[in-house]
């Protein structure tokens, strides 16, 4: 801000501000007169230069160019290398499937086969006690009709002599049946 206050009090002390047409104070013809000898004599320095970077710059953009039509062919073949995988994962996947869909009927015949024969066992094994329980009922029933009998022999045939009426009367039947 000091700054900006110094200018306008050197302006005010000067008497404003003008334009000096001296050609000779102001020193143009020194600065036309140097900028023409440097044009002159660095024209081919400044030329050499300009070539230089010029032909750097065509350079560098031409490995630009190279390296941009590599990188344009490295995606193009890791995209078809990606294309290939993605068709490579398909087909495993596929074959996966079918694997499974094998190996899943496989597992139900096989659960189809031990389940037939567990159940066959079953059925043998029903069938077995169903015989072992009818041979004891049987043998149940045959005790049980000889106990009624030996009951009803020995009330029947209790004295003797209605066993030996019994016994007599039987020859007598048998010996009419036979004359």
């Amino acid at each position: 801000m000091e700054n900006f206050h110094q200018i306008f009090t050197l302006l005010a002390n000067q008497e404003g501000i003008g334009l000096n047409l001296d050609i000779l104070e102001t020193g143009l013809l020194n600065i036309i007169a140097l900028v023409g000898i440097l044009i002159y004599t660095g024209r081919d320095f400044l030329g050499s230069l300009l070539e230089e970077r010029k032909t750097t710059i065509v350079k560098s953009v031409q490995d630009a160019e190279d390296r941009l039509n590599e990188a344009q062919k490295r995606l193009s073949e890791a995209q078809k290398q990606l294309n290939q995988a993605n068709v490579v994962i398909s087909e495993i996947r596929n074959e996966t499937i079918a694997t499974k869909k094998i190996l899943l009927d496989s597992d139900a015949d096989q659960a189809k086969k031990d389940l037939k024969v567990r159940f066959e066992r079953a059925l043998a094994t029903f069938r077995s006690k169903e015989r072992q329980i009818f041979l004891e009922i049987k043998q149940q029933i045959i005790l049980l009709v000889l106990k009624r009998t030996v009951t009803r022999a020995q009330q029947t045939f209790g004295p003797k002599e209605r066993a030996s009426a019994l016994i007599t009367e039987t020859i007598d039947k048998l010996e009419g049946d036979l004359l």
